[in-house]
């Protein structure tokens, strides 16, 4: 493997208003830059996720990093930087400002820009959909948002659901603004963006109701010819089949034939899945073309969810020659210590449902084969996490290979992504070398160490700055 181009190099961190505020600009700048080797910085903006926007959401598991302070983080959420009202004249959804004391008076994106200027750094605002309520994110309590529960989704019993409707046309508009908003006022480089809501089928394998069905969904549905209310019922039967088969009901021709049997008496629902991705994925589409309205040289980043080569549906539905047509690069997530649980919970919810009649143990091997991992047996995984040389490097060929060179692969790599169990593997200095040496010799062509910066050990970054020193990118 040849050297990458220093001229090209891109080692991004995503980093929290709350670190700058907590160490000091200068500082954090310094350490990222000097020691680290980071050239661009993807900045939590707009969140009520500790994950994005807070200190870490893991300390009682994990303990704290070697810097920073110690310290839980009352994150209240909202957007760290000062929102301009004329942007926001076609939403209800105004007053969403951070209310944290420790950011009163302060724009992030104002203090952090000119020092990171001054050092050859380029800022992105990292954004993600959902903003709120997520589980496993260190979600605030509360949302003080005034009129943001008029925008929440409809599930299939006409109840409200717990996030906002991404078709609510206020919603809709209240995300254009916020990234038009921050194209236009700031010296930033582009936007980083993530999009990780579950589709009617997904919500449906995971335990939960399938949504949405509000007034804006219905219509939207309707202009494509398609019936509502019988696409409506089609799930109650459908979502009772999963939640009969998670009960441990037994089936005269098993699970899996059970399930087949359902869908097929209801393609309804499938009408209907496609119809809620295709506008899910316009959400993308429409970021994308605001961005490049604002200003054509401003690049848009695809935050690639790791549960989408995950599971077997949201791969199949998730193409990444399809991602290059709306994005100037792909970063596919790859928290490699953390993946082995990841893994385990995103397929266990296959496992007490439509693969329910087989072991785990029995039908991993296939599934492996099914998604192109080559990792630890399934009992053994949550410990010993997915290898940098096997899992980090083949999920950057694969990427590589499904944008066809259309668009540069920044590989997402895991730094103390939170755990959620004792026994689940660390990150060390020596997986994050290998990650980043696998992610070259793959053929991606940069590094983004993620989820947040106040919860890496500099460490275990000192591994990547290693491996960057002999690649000559540091």
């Amino acid at each position: 493997m040849e050297n990458p181009n220093l001229e090209e190099k891109f080692v991004g961190i995503q980093v929290s208003p709350i670190s700058f505020i907590d160490e000091g600009v200068d500082t954090v700048l310094d350490t990222l830059h000097d020691r680290v080797g980071v050239n661009v910085l993807m900045l939590g903006t707009v969140s009520w996720l500790g994950l994005k926007v807070g200190r870490s959401i893991s300390y009682e598991l994990d303990g704290w990093p070697d810097h920073g302070v110690p310290e839980p983080f009352s994150m209240k959420g909202g957007a760290y930087f000062d929102p301009h009202p004329e942007y926001y004249a076609n939403t209800s959804i105004k007053g969403f400002r951070a209310k944290d004391p420790e950011m009163e008076g302060i724009d992030i994106l104002d203090l952090v820009i000119p020092a990171a200027r001054a050092r050859g750094m380029k800022v992105m605002p990292e954004l993600m959909e959902p903003l709120l309520k997520y589980a496993g994110h260190g979600s605030a309590n509360n949302v003080e948002v005034p009129g943001l529960p008029q925008s929440l989704e409809i599930d299939v019993f006409g109840r409200h659901g717990p996030e906002p409707c991404t078709n609510n046309p206020d919603y809709r508009t209240w995300w254009h603004s916020m990234i038009e908003d921050q194209c236009r006022n700031y010296d930033i480089d582009g936007i980083m963006w993530c999009n990780e809501r579950r589709s009617p089928l997904d919500l449906m394998i995971q335990g939960q109701p399938p949504a949405c069905f509000c007034e804006h969904c219905r219509r939207l549905a309707m202009q494509r010819g398609i019936e509502v209310e019988p696409a409506r019922k089609a799930f109650l039967e459908v979502f009772e089949y999963f939640q009969r088969a998670r009960a441990g009901e037994e089936f005269v021709d098993g699970s899996m034939i059970e399930f087949l049997r359902v869908l097929l008496r209801n393609p309804e629902i499938l009408i209907w899945e496609r119809f809620w991705l295709e506008r899910n994925k316009d959400l993308d589409r429409e970021l994308y073309g605001i961005v490049k309205w604002c200003n054509s040289d401003l690049e848009f980043g695809l935050n690639v969810w790791n549960r989408n080569h995950f599971n077997p549906i949201r791969k199949a539905q998730w193409p990444w020659a399809e991602q290059t047509q709306h994005s100037d690069w792909v970063k596919p997530i790859t928290y490699q210590h953390q993946s082995g649980e990841i893994y385990r919970d995103e397929m266990a919810h296959f496992y007490q449902s439509i693969l329910r009649d087989v072991t785990p143990a029995e039908m991993n091997p296939l599934m492996y084969q099914v998604l192109g991992l080559d990792e630890a047996p399934w009992d053994e995984l949550a410990q010993a996490g997915m290898d940098p040389d096997t899992y980090v490097y083949g999920q950057c060929v694969d990427a590589v290979r499904g944008v066809g060179g259309t668009v540069p692969v920044y590989m997402g790599l895991g730094v103390d992504a939170p755990r959620s169990r004792e026994d689940q593997a660390v990150c060390t200095p020596d997986i994050v070398y290998r990650s980043v040496l696998a992610t070259y010799r793959a053929g991606g062509q940069g590094v983004i160490y993620a989820p947040n910066y106040a919860s890496m050990k500099l460490t275990n970054l000192d591994g990547g700055a290693q491996a960057l020193a002999e690649l000559g990118l540091k």
